[in-house]
């Protein structure tokens, strides 16, 4: 899934961690957005791979794109979505 070009209103990165911090980081940070707004998650491994979009869908964010980049992590971009999605 490509991109699109997208500045996003925060980033974090959560290479270091593991389950369940991965999902936890990032829940936390789009919960500080506001509605509409752009995360960027920096991630490596197959489990956040995995877990880190489906568990934003679930919550009713939306996935705006996934990107390898050239060091073996990937670039997450989540848009936050409205309580109740």
């Amino acid at each position: 899934m490509r991109s699109p070009r997208v500045t996003p209103d925060a980033r974090i990165d959560i290479t270091a961690e593991v389950c369940p911090m991965t999902f936890v980081r990032t829940k936390i940070a789009l919960e500080r957005l506001p509605v509409g707004g752009v995360l960027e998650v920096r991630l490596k491994g197959d489990e956040p791979l995995r877990n880190v979009p489906e568990s934003a869908r679930d919550l009713g964010h939306t996935v705006l794109g996934l990107d390898r980049l050239e060091d073996g992590t990937w670039r997450l971009l989540l848009r936050r979505e409205a309580a109740g999605c």
